[in-house]
C-alpha cells in the first residue's frame, strides 16, 4: 500500500532521494526546504536545489528554516504515514517526530554510528577512511542514534573529493532510501540498533580548510580532498590566501622542509613531514582559477 510522504532536504545532495522517491509509488504530500537566501556577490534570493526539483516535479513546496510552527502545523494537517529527511539542515523535535504514523526515517551519508553529525563525507576522507557509505535510519530525539534499516558501503578512492564522493552516495543513497520506504509499506521492514564506536561529525568551519604543511603527505593529502569543494583548502604565501582546488601527492620528488615552496620542472610543489604535495589548480586572492604553473609565473616575488 503506498505512503503519504513527507520529505524534508535542501542541499543538491537531497535531490536524488525527492527525485527517487517521486517516481516512486508513494505520494509525496508536501516537500519542506529552508527559506531561499542570498547567494553570489550580488546577493541574489536564491531557491534550495530542493525548492527547485520540488517546483520541476509539480510538488507542493513548504519553506522553513525551523522544523517547528507553521511547519508542524502544515505536516500535522497532512497526516503523512512518514517523514523522510536528507540533508534539511535541521533538527526534527516532538510534537513533529510523532506526527507521520510512522515516524521519521533519515538518509545519513555515512556507516553508522561512525561519523553522526553534520558532515559525514568530509570528515570521514579527512580521518582517512578506506570505506564510508549511506544508512537510512529511524530518526529519534538523539542525534544519528536511531536503529538502522539499511546500509550501503562504498570505498574511498585516494583521489576522491568529499564533493564527488557525496554526489555518489547521494544517488546510491536514494536507491536505498526508496527500499526501506517499501518495505515500511509492506511490513517487512527489520531495523538493527547501532552498534561500535560512535564518532562525531560536527559541521566545518572556515579553519578546518587551512592546509597544515606539518603533517604527512598523506594527511595533507585528505586534509585537502576533505573540504572540497567546502569550505575551501587553502594556505598563505605572499602574504596572501591561496586556495588549493586540486592537488596530489608527488611521490617522485625528493623531500623538502614543510610549508616551502618550490618549482620543480614544471610543477609546483611543497613540503610537508613526508612526501611533497603538488598544487594542480589554484584560486589566487582576487584572481580567475588557474593552473598552479601560471600561478607561480604571475606572482609578485617571481
Amino acid at each position: 500500500m503506498p505512503l503519504r510522504l513527507v520529505f524534508a532536504g535542501s542541499p543538491d545532495a537531497a535531490v536524488p532521494s525527492l527525485r527517487a522517491l517521486a517516481a516512486s509509488v508513494h505520494d509525496v504530500v508536501t516537500v519542506i526546504t529552508r527559506e531561499d537566501s542570498p547567494q553570489g556577490r550580488r546577493a541574489v534570493l536564491t531557491p534550495t536545489p530542493v525548492a527547485v526539483e520540488a517546483d520541476r516535479l509539480g510538488l507542493p513546496v513548504t519553506r522553513a528554516n525551523l522544523l517547528a510552527g507553521e511547519a508542524t502545523e502544515t505536516v500535522q494537517a497532512l497526516a503523512p504515514d512518514l517523514g523522510v529527511i536528507v540533508a534539511y539542515g535541521g533538527l526534527v523535535r516532538e510534537p513533529l517526530l510523532s506526527t507521520p504514523r510512522l515516524g521519521w526515517i533519515n538518509l545519513h551519508f555515512s556507516l553508522l554510528p561512525r561519523w553522526r553529525g553534520a558532515a559525514p563525507v568530509q570528515r570521514a576522507i579527512m580521518a582517512g577512511d578506506d570505506i564510508t557509505g549511506a544508512s537510512v535510519f529511524q530518526l529519534v530525539p538523539e542525534l544519528d542514534a536511531g536503529d538502522v534499516f539499511g546500509r550501503v558501503t562504498e570505498p574511498i578512492g585516494r583521489h576522491q573529493t568529499a564533493g564527488n564522493l557525496l554526489d555518489s552516495l547521494a544517488e546510491s543513497g536514494a536507491h536505498l532510501l526508496v527500499r526501506v520506504v517499501d518495505a515500511l509499506a509492506e511490513g517487512t521492514a527489520r531495523s538493527e540498533a547501532q552498534v561500535g564506536d560512535v564518532t562525531l561529525a560536527p559541521k566545518l568551519a572556515l579553519a578546518d580548510g587551512e592546509v597544515d604543511w606539518s603533517l604527512p603527505a598523506v594527511a595533507v593529502s585528505a586534509q585537502i580532498r576533505g573540504v572540497t569543494p567546502e569550505p575551501g583548502a587553502y594556505t598563505t604565501t605572499d602574504d596572501a590566501r591561496l586556495k588549493i582546488l586540486d592537488a596530489t601527492i608527488a611521490r617522485d620528488v625528493p623531500r623538502m622542509p614543510a610549508g616551502e615552496f618550490a618549482l620543480v620542472g614544471r610543477r609546483v610543489v611543497v613540503g610537508t613531514a613526508t612526501e611533497p604535495i603538488e598544487l594542480v589548480t589554484v584560486h589566487p586572492a582576487g584572481r580567475k582559477a588557474m593552473d598552479a604553473a601560471s600561478w607561480w609565473r604571475g606572482r609578485p616575488s617571481a
